[in-house]
């Protein structure tokens, strides 16, 4: 019962450099000082991205003792890289994976209803019927959303938040998808989905969710070394940001009695028994204008493929995305950030130009970004391609040189819609393990329990409407009820001017107080953080280069009054 949970405590839920530097320095005191011996705590979850952040917030709530680190910052690796979407399982109903959509289902509905709100919308999925499709083509179209219609319902999600399917006018096609062609254009279906404002956005929510339910978040702290005996396990960690600014890094010990990893795409170089089978999904970057700001989703189908889309997706900052690709990334050493080919760039324009009035050509592209899907590969999906790869996740525990169990809980695999769901599993597993050694942990409360800013949060307690005058939509749109606090508590000159101003005299709308507010309330440390995850100015070169010399004023100017 909720009444059972920890406190939250807003004041935990600030994450900032001069908090981590502080915990830092505990847990190396701790680490060396012989007759104490290092920090223990009864979870170390390795890996920030949506996995991790799930399971230390399910943890947390939970009543357990927390320390989640990553390498890099929150939302570093794939949980960046996605199409921001909080998908309803209709592609995995057409594939037969039935339990994967009907999962799906469920959790979209929990995330755009109970838990978060204001960082979800509902999106228009259009799908023009146009001469040029086979026939089969734009009947399964229609049999595919009437089967999302039945998720939907199945999952109790409310038809207000996502109405039902239909058939559309040509006009209104082009109301949705602007750039659509309609010289062969009959008329259009249209399906509604879950649309996250930003992915590394819910992360970095779950994160300092968890830390107000008391967790510990360590950013820039990499996991060296681990080693289990039977009664929990020893992790070695090192501080990488001291390294990447020029100083000493600082390697300390933290024992825990469960590990958890939880790196994703990385996760078998920790773990020897899974096989990750990398799937690259790429996505481009283009001017919304370019295709007539579309406010809906225009789905277009892969030539060949009965299951396969690409799209172009209505986003932030006045950008469309446009993807994806479903590529064997191939099993060597995978990289922090994966690279575009030029092979991912045609065959996506080329998808999506069949069903366009205007030729989008790679000059149009502004940027692309890829990221590496963390497939499980069982025996028999040997020969199989990754797009027909199931998209089921695995919790396994360790293994000894014995064959003995050990306390390191393996959790990979699945989809970002599903994360709460796989965070609750694997937390399941861990109380389980910790139960037999005495620490009991409650029941799980994630389902309804909503991340900050989210209606019902902490942070909504005392604002009302007149609180929301004044303040930029896309503010709002991107703090939810926290948005009067990121202004009303600002330090830096002229809060809610824009960080920046593009070669084309487009204001970029990321105000100045929010740059502030990510390095007050959300653990951004450098410029990259700010430029690349909290916000997704990064994307595009110049929009990069036009707001990099306020991200750098404004970290120079805070961080030095944390306390």
């Amino acid at each position: 019962m909720l009444s059972d949970m920890p406190h939250f405590d807003a004041t935990a839920a600030r994450l900032h450099a001069a908090r981590r530097a502080h915990e830092l320095a505990e847990l190396q005191a701790r680490s060396a000082n012989a007759a104490q011996g290092p920090e223990r705590v009864d979870v170390l979850v390795i890996g920030g991205g949506v996995t991790g952040a799930g399971i230390a917030l399910d943890a947390a709530t939970r009543g357990l003792d927390v320390l989640l680190v990553d390498a890099h910052d929150l939302a570093f690796g794939t949980s960046r890289w996605s199409s921001k979407l909080a998908h309803g399982g209709l592609r995995y109903l057409a594939s037969g994976h039935v339990g994967i959509a009907k999962r799906s289902a469920r959790e979209r509905g929990i995330l755009m209803e109970s838990t978060a709100p204001h960082l979800t919308r509902t999106l228009s999925q259009v799908t023009p019927v146009q001469d040029r499709y086979p026939l089969p083509v734009n009947v399964l179209s229609r049999l595919g959303f009437l089967g999302g219609d039945f998720l939907r319902v199945l999952a109790g999600t409310s038809g207000k938040t996502l109405p039902r399917s239909r058939t559309i006018s040509k006009k209104r096609v082009r109301e949705l998808c602007p750039a659509v062609e309609t010289s062969d254009l009959r008329f259009g279906y249209v399906n509604n989905d879950g649309q996250l404002v930003d992915d590394a956005r819910l992360v970095t929510a779950l994160a300092r969710t968890a830390a107000g339910y008391g967790a510990r978040v360590l950013t820039y702290t990499r996991a060296e070394e681990i080693a289990t005996d039977g009664a929990g396990g020893r992790v070695t960690l090192t501080d990488t940001l001291a390294d990447s600014t020029g100083g000493d890094p600082t390697s300390f010990q933290v024992e825990a009695g469960v590990i958890v990893n939880a790196t994703g795409v990385w996760a078998g170089g920790m773990e020897p028994q899974v096989k990750i089978r990398p799937s690259r999904g790429t996505h481009l970057v283009i001017d919304a204008d370019k295709v007539g700001n579309p406010t809906g989703a225009l789905t277009v189908p892969v030539p060949g493929h009965g299951t396969r889309f690409c799209f172009i997706l209505p986003e932030q900052l006045g950008r469309c995305y446009v993807g994806i690709t479903d590529e064997d990334y191939g099993t060597d050493e995978i990289p922090d950030v994966p690279e575009v080919p030029d092979s991912d760039v045609r065959f996506i324009l080329d998808v999506v130009n069949q069903a366009l009035a205007v030729d989008l050509t790679p000059d149009d592209v502004l940027g692309a970004f890829a990221g590496l899907r963390p497939l499980v590969q069982f025996t028999e999906d040997a020969d199989s391609s990754t797009a027909d790869l199931s998209r089921e996740h695995i919790i396994l525990r360790g293994k000894d040189a014995t064959g003995a169990d050990t306390d390191v809980v393996t959790v990979t695999g699945g989809k970002l819609t599903e994360y709460r769901l796989m965070a609750e599993q694997t937390v399941d597993v861990v109380a389980s393990i910790l139960g037999d050694s005495g620490i009991h942990a409650g029941p799980c409360v994630t389902e309804n329990t909503p991340l900050i800013g989210a209606p019902g949060s902490d942070a909504a307690v005392g604002v009302s409407t007149a609180d929301f005058a004044g303040l930029p939509t896309s503010l709002v749109d991107r703090f939810g009820f926290e948005a009067p606090a990121v202004v009303r508590g600002a330090t830096v000159g002229r809060p809610l001017e824009t960080v920046g101003t593009t070669d084309s005299t487009r204001d970029i709308d990321v105000t100045r107080a929010e740059f502030e507010f990510h390095v007050t309330h959300e653990g951004a440390l450098t410029v990259d953080d700010l430029l690349d995850r909290r916000t997704r100015i990064g994307l595009v070169d110049g929009d990069r280069a036009a707001a990099e010399q306020t991200a750098r004023e404004i970290l120079d100017e805070v961080l030095p009054t944390l306390v």
